[in-house]
């Protein structure tokens, strides 16, 4: 046998058992990950929906993967200095981020100069939930239902101020929609979360809201707001007596608050399938499905690219939306 030849077989045989060895591999390197504790960053300051999802299934992961997943709250820039952060972590799944349709749907095309791309510069994981957007007033505004609302805010165009957490949150783009339906002017004041907001509405300085029960629903049961409609098509197990947007003769309205998680791009993919594998797992706890069960929250879990399909049909239509409702940054 010639050398050459010799030289070929074992260049041969080498690819060969590397083609063979790759799969165990990457199971192995699914199999160590985590070697250290999981940021799960939060874009929004604590006491909103977003960090009750969070916290949910981080406590389950923690448990699951043997290593803490601690969550860290960083609003700021409508998700923007979170979601950039991000992108320059190390791709090894030990930084993961809350993504929800502001950051992922809105932005894209609210924002000018966004310093990554959404598409590009992340990974999609898993749903975690989609949660109701409730619109809720203060019970000192004279309105006793959705229709008062409404009417109050046409006679008093400009008036009337609604608070949000922040600029392209969930409660941001609820209200923005409805005012584009309704053809109603009611002024935004962005916060820095859902906590700081309901600070100023609880205490009148704002007049309305929409945000997800996590964060509404133990204010509503007090008495200290009012519940005037739900965005999603269907009434609410929690409220069956607060009626639909869509009941009120706006037909097509629908609107709801969702969470996932994102890792950077780069990130191994077998890691990203034993992330997304560990978060279904998490959701079908009873701690969480009790705790969404209790907030009509509905869990998600399923595959990446299941994820990916529903953040492109978000995206269509809230392009659509920005556009036709002005909606710019504040």
């Amino acid at each position: 046998m010639s050398t050459h030849y010799r030289h070929c077989h074992f260049i041969a045989s080498v690819f060969s058992f590397m083609a063979f060895m790759t799969p165990s591999l990457a199971d192995a390197q699914a199999n160590h990950w985590p070697t250290k504790p999981i940021r799960f960053v939060v874009p929004f300051a604590p006491g909103g929906t977003s960090e009750v999802v969070a916290r949910s299934v981080a406590s389950e992961l923690t448990k699951q993967l043997g290593q803490s997943v601690y969550v860290e709250n960083k609003p700021g820039g409508a998700g923007v200095t979170a979601m950039q952060e991000v992108a320059k972590a190390a791709p090894d799944g030990h930084t993961i981020i809350l993504t929800h349709v502001g950051t992922l749907a809105v932005n894209p095309f609210m924002l000018k100069n966004q310093p990554y791309d959404v598409d590009k510069d992340f990974i999609p994981v898993t749903l975690l939930a989609k949660v109701p957007n409730v619109f809720v007033v203060h019970p000192d505004l004279p309105v006793k239902n959705f229709q008062e609302f409404i009417q109050y805010a046409k006679t008093h165009p400009g008036q009337l101020n609604y608070g949000s957490a922040g600029n392209a949150s969930a409660g941001h783009l609820a209200m923005e929609y409805l005012k584009l339906v309704t053809g109603t002017f009611i002024t935004h004041i962005p916060y820095r979360g859902t906590g700081p907001q309901l600070t100023d509405l609880l205490a009148g300085r704002t007049q309305a809201s929409s945000a997800g029960m996590p964060a509404l629903g133990p204010h509503i049961r007090s008495g200290k707001l009012r519940a005037i409609a739900v965005g999603t098509q269907q009434r609410i197990p929690a409220m069956p007596d607060v009626p639909t947007v869509a009941e009120m003769g706006f037909k097509d309205f629908e609107t709801s608050q969702w969470y996932g998680i994102h890792v950077p791009n780069g990130t191994p993919p077998d890691i990203v399938k034993r992330l997304q594998e560990e978060s279904y797992k998490a959701l079908k706890s009873s701690a969480v499905t009790e705790r969404f069960a209790t907030d009509n929250a509905v869990g998600g879990g399923g595959l990446s690219s299941e994820y990916a399909a529903f953040i492109k049909k978000e995206q269509r239509i809230w392009s659509d939306i920005v556009k036709r409702a002005g909606i710019k940054p504040d």
